[in-house]
């Protein structure tokens, strides 16, 4: 009779595929491939809605980056055998509320709204990078090797904008938004 250590190891050799587990994975999956979808429809109005050009820089190269985790996630989806399906991101979808606020609450043209915009980004940035760790596990867990090599060279890029965001803001950003 296997130990519960061998057991174990042998349950989560295998894809899991039918697993309950494995259903959770891909509705997490599904999840993620929403709140990317809709980031790439929300994050030109926050670059357009930047002052500082190191801030629309910053926005507008995470724009490209986040097209890119759309195409990872539908090969994600591939490489589960699974068509690449959003479910709504009650979450995402609440965070991108909160950067339309921003800008409805925020003067046009100041440092303020730029801090306001950078805030609204790295809860966004935040959120992903939780959301692709756990993604990462699952997927190490399970045996997708290459699902979570993927899963993984997403999150290095959305801890890297996070970083970015923090540089734009001390900067400059915070000192001139307090100044004003």
């Amino acid at each position: 009779m296997p130990t519960t250590k061998t057991a174990s190891k042998k349950a989560s050799a295998g894809k899991m595929d039918n697993s309950k587990f494995h259903e959770l994975f891909v509705e997490e999956l599904k999840d993620i491939y929403w709140a990317e979808k809709n980031l790439v429809k929300a994050l030109p109005k926050m670059q357009k809605a930047a002052t500082s050009d190191d801030l629309s820089t910053c926005i507008g190269n995470h724009l490209e980056e986040t097209k890119e985790h759309v195409a990872r996630l539908e090969e994600v989806f591939e490489l589960l055998g699974k068509k690449p399906q959003a479910k709504k991101c009650e979450a995402m979808e609440g965070l991108i509320a909160e950067g339309q606020e921003v800008l409805a609450d925020t003067e046009a043209d100041t440092a303020v709204r730029d801090a306001g915009i950078i805030i609204a980004s790295q809860k966004i940035e935040h959120y992903e990078i939780s959301a692709y760790g756990s993604l990462r596990t699952l997927a190490n867990v399970m045996g997708h090797t290459e699902v979570a090599k993927l899963l993984e060279q997403t999150l290095q890029e959305e801890k890297n904008a996070d970083s970015l965001l923090t540089e734009v803001a001390e900067s400059a950003i915070n000192e001139e938004a307090a100044a004003e």
